[in-house]
């Protein structure tokens, strides 16, 4: 396949799937897989595509964190304790990531452990729909420190390729009771941290991934980060207003079905 559309297409996938929860990683490990290009290649690309990603929730979201900022230098309390619960949660996935770097990275080749992890994690979107309660919507600063702190060490989950740290949030906060809109909304703020974290620690370890000459070329991962950008843009919004009505279980059929698929394509291949 051409580059230029490989890498149109690549940022498209990942602006759907980042802030969903079906496995961004997933999806384009199983992309490696199932078009043979070398994942080596594109390890700039992916890094940059996720920046476009994170701006898109910054963008939606502008007037939340704006006024949070603007809080926090006033010294509000809402702003304080929205920060607080954001940091908190963030905390858990640092430091275990950290940790667990190396055997991190040996998953991250492995299209079985994504496949059997998107069917695992579609199983208890769905058992987690059908089970807990719901509690009221509340903003994320009213949550507990203890719900986010919850939430964090859920996210931790999400450093099994597959997994989907929109998956692992969500799943947190519903095991919590918090509401659907409130759980999809800490996982899109709390993306941002831990997203700029990880593209941060990859950058350290390689401090030449992002200088000199791109194996893909600086156009083409423009173009995959644009495409990142606007279709989160869309997803973002939309996914808030459809789960808040709907619920989670089509995603955790969608799940299942595309892993089922992938581990039956590998078996065969």
């Amino acid at each position: 396949m051409d580059t230029t559309l490989t890498a149109v297409l690549l940022g498209i996938l990942e602006g759907l799937t980042e802030f969903l929860p079906v496995s961004s990683t997933g999806h384009l490990i199983l992309a490696q897989a199932f078009f043979g290009y070398d994942p080596a290649q594109w390890r700039q690309f992916n890094i940059v595509i996720q920046l476009g990603a994170i701006l898109a929730v910054v963008v939606n979201y502008w007037s939340v964190f704006w006024g949070m900022g603007t809080g926090l230098l006033r010294g509000e309390r809402r702003s304080l304790l929205f920060v607080r619960n954001i940091l908190l949660a963030f905390v858990p996935a640092a430091v275990i990531g950290l940790i667990a770097k190396d055997a991190i990275d040996v998953m991250l080749g492995s299209p079985a452990v994504v496949a059997s992890a998107l069917v695992i994690g579609g199983a208890l979107i769905l058992f987690l729909e059908r089970t807990v309660r719901h509690d009221e919507e509340v903003g994320v600063a009213e949550l507990p420190m203890r719900t986010a702190l919850a939430i964090g060490f859920a996210q931790c989950l999400a450093m099994i390729p597959g997994t989907s740290r929109s998956a692992a949030t969500i799943l947190g906060a519903l095991a919590m009771g918090v509401g659907r809109k409130t759980a999809a909304e800490f996982s899109f703020f709390l993306a941002v941290p831990t997203m700029l974290g990880a593209a941060t620690v990859k950058i350290l370890d390689e401090p030449t991934l992002l200088a000199g000459e791109a194996a893909i070329s600086w156009t083409e991962i423009a173009l995959g980060f644009g495409a990142a950008f606007l279709t989160a843009l869309l997803v973002i919004r939309a996914f808030v207003a459809y789960v808040s009505r709907h619920g989670f279980a089509p995603f955790a059929w969608y799940r299942i079905v595309l892993g089922g698929a992938a581990l039956a394509w590998l078996a065969l291949g």
